[in-house]
């Protein structure tokens, strides 16, 4: 018997070469070594550790790909990817510096779990292995203050529709104040940068009904007024999977890595408190999704959300995300 949450299937189950949507999932903790997320992950998935630097794991053997556990500090995994003599005033030099970064980073930097893209059947094992990593002693968002953790998944796209992706887009910037009540980010989250919400004006465009730009115009205007991973909702990889040139002329960021998802950064991971798990974000996410296919609740909902951001009484004195819970969720 399953003795996990029930994680709900999203409306479209196949990505646009006709497989089973993938989706990866990102998950940020401390509360252990680098070494010891490796083995605890490696042994309860059944796979092997491989070295990949001073700082970074990869685990070897799923058929999906390769699991990563990294620390999560770009610089300092790039020094520690390097073979530096010892004796020598450069080697003796560059190792001090290393170690002074990465005694820094132990405080305030997350350990990373990153999956391969995984079929949405096996999301029960991410689960699981949430629920493992607890009870060896991980530790997630709210265990302190400095720990300004989330937990990202990338669902793949069922299709390179600029309608169908738009509409996904238009649903969560719908339900995104619904979203983020539900989420409860935590403080250290929210002083961060890291998920900063859609401009205004920009969301209003954009729910706009009558708003039906083709792909390019639908990325211009996305990077005229978002040229930053950090959204809620980072439709770069995705926009640069489609038109790589297009984003590249406009961001300059080598941590965008272009792919065909979306990459939903909004989520705390609060990996160390019982009964919390990837069912409270994904299922969330599918509710997103579930409006998007109905597109006559969609389009009545972009309007009467257009008439809430229009009415400055409603904004500041109405609580569109409990009409959103009431009138515009899919039961």
């Amino acid at each position: 018997m399953n003795a996990f949450p029930e994680l709900y299937v999203p409306p479209w189950t196949t990505n646009p070469q006709g497989d089973t949507r993938r989706v990866g999932v990102e998950l940020e903790m401390n509360g252990m070594t680098l070494d010891r997320l490796a083995e605890l992950a490696a042994d309860h998935l059944g796979l092997a550790v491989e070295r990949r630097g001073r700082h970074e794991r990869a685990l070897v053997g799923d058929e999906a790909g390769e699991w990563l556990v990294e620390l999560d500090f770009d610089l300092l995994k790039r020094m520690g990817r390097e073979e530096r003599e010892a004796g020598t005033l450069a080697g003796d030099i560059g190792n001090s510096v290393e170690d002074l970064l990465a005694w820094f980073a132990e405080t305030v930097v997350p350990l990373e779990l990153v999956s391969p893209p995984l079929p949405f059947g096996r999301l029960e094992e991410v689960q699981a292995l949430i629920a493992h990593l607890r009870r060896a002693g991980a530790k997630g968002t709210s265990d302190r203050v400095l720990n300004a953790f989330g937990m990202q998944f990338n669902p793949e796209i069922p299709s390179a529709d600029v309608g169908l992706l738009l509409g996904i887009f238009k649903a969560f910037l719908c339900l995104y104040e619904w979203l983020y009540q539900r989420a409860d980010i935590d403080m250290s989250r929210r002083v961060t940068s890291y998920i900063d919400p859609f401009p205004t004006e920009y969301v209003r465009k954009v729910v706009d009904p009558g708003y039906a730009p083709d792909l390019a115009t639908l990325i211009d205007d996305y990077l005229e007024d978002n040229p930053t991973r950090n959204r809620a909702l980072d439709l770069l990889p995705l926009f640069a999977f489609l038109d790589q040139a297009r984003v590249r002329g406009s961001v300059d960021d080598v941590l965008i890595k272009a792919r065909p998802t979306f990459h939903y950064r909004l989520p705390d991971c609060d990996i160390h408190v019982p009964g919390w798990g990837l069912h409270l974000a994904w299922n969330d996410w599918v509710a997103v999704e579930r409006l998007a296919a109905d597109p006559a609740r969609l389009l009545a909902c972009c309007a009467a959300y257009c008439e809430h951001l229009d009415n400055p009484v409603q904004r500041w004195l109405g609580d569109w995300a409990a009409e959103t819970d009431r009138k515009w969720l899919a039961r």
